[in-house]
């Protein structure tokens, strides 16, 4: 088997182990860095979170109209009582009633508008809620498919990579570190095919003699442009 023969063989096993490695960066970049399961949890904790806030408040603002009620029982009582029979006095105690029960309209107004926040709030968090389970329920589904993806494509890696061993078995050392410094300088590509008598790589074409000593020579023949090894059929 010529030099060019084996390193074009080899670089056919290293394309498809690059393809490979490629779409298992792309495979774990897709399982550990979600935006849109990432986007629709925060968008829930956001929503939650506004929702027990409301929540709260509501509470605050029910204790609050609570404890402006027993203060008018407290007042009524006490104008009603009979214990208070100075004119002046029983006034004050009225107008007490009269300002707590203003204020008390006011605290169940605040009460009112703290339930329609919380009612707005639920029903954010429950949207929410419901986008991001059915993010979870896809995401499941498409995570597994992607973890059977990634398997089945370790079993292929580790077959090309078996199959790898074995072409460069038979290529001289000086051939493989060639190839290897092309590698690195084209983008992975280091041989090309001389195809319709130009170089399938970058397009070159060649002159009649060159293209017979990229047929014919026993050495490695390097596109003229590009530098790459050429092989030809």
């Amino acid at each position: 088997m010529s030099a060019a023969l084996g390193l074009y063989r080899l670089q056919q096993v290293d394309s498809q182990i690059d393809q490979i490695q490629a779409r298992l960066k792309a495979i774990r970049e897709a399982l550990e860095n979600d935006l849109e399961l990432r986007t629709a949890t925060q968008q829930f904790t956001t929503a939650d979170n506004t929702y027990k806030d409301a929540r709260r408040a509501l509470k605050q603002s029910e204790a609050e109209v609570e404890k402006q009620r027993i203060k008018i029982e407290q007042t009524e009582a006490s104008l009603y009582s009979g214990r208070v029979h100075n004119p002046k006095e029983l006034q004050d105690l009225q107008k007490d009633v009269a300002s707590l029960k203003r204020y008390l309209e006011t605290l169940e107004e605040r009460e009112l508008d703290a339930m329609l926040v919380v009612e707005t709030s639920e029903n954010q968090s429950q949207i929410a809620k419901t986008q991001l389970e059915h993010v979870q329920s896809s995401k499941s589904d498409q995570n597994q498919d992607l973890t059977l993806e990634s398997a089945a494509l370790h079993k292929n890696l580790e077959r090309l990579n078996t199959e790898r061993q074995a072409v460069i078995r038979d290529i001289a050392q000086q051939a493989i570190s060639t190839y290897n410094q092309l590698r690195q300088q084209r983008r992975g590509i280091a041989v090309a095919t001389l195809t319709d008598a130009a170089c399938a790589a970058c397009g070159t074409t060649l002159t009649p003699s060159q293209q017979q000593t990229a047929r014919t020579t026993s050495q490695l023949f390097h596109c003229p442009s590009c530098g790459r090894i050429l092989f030809a059929n």
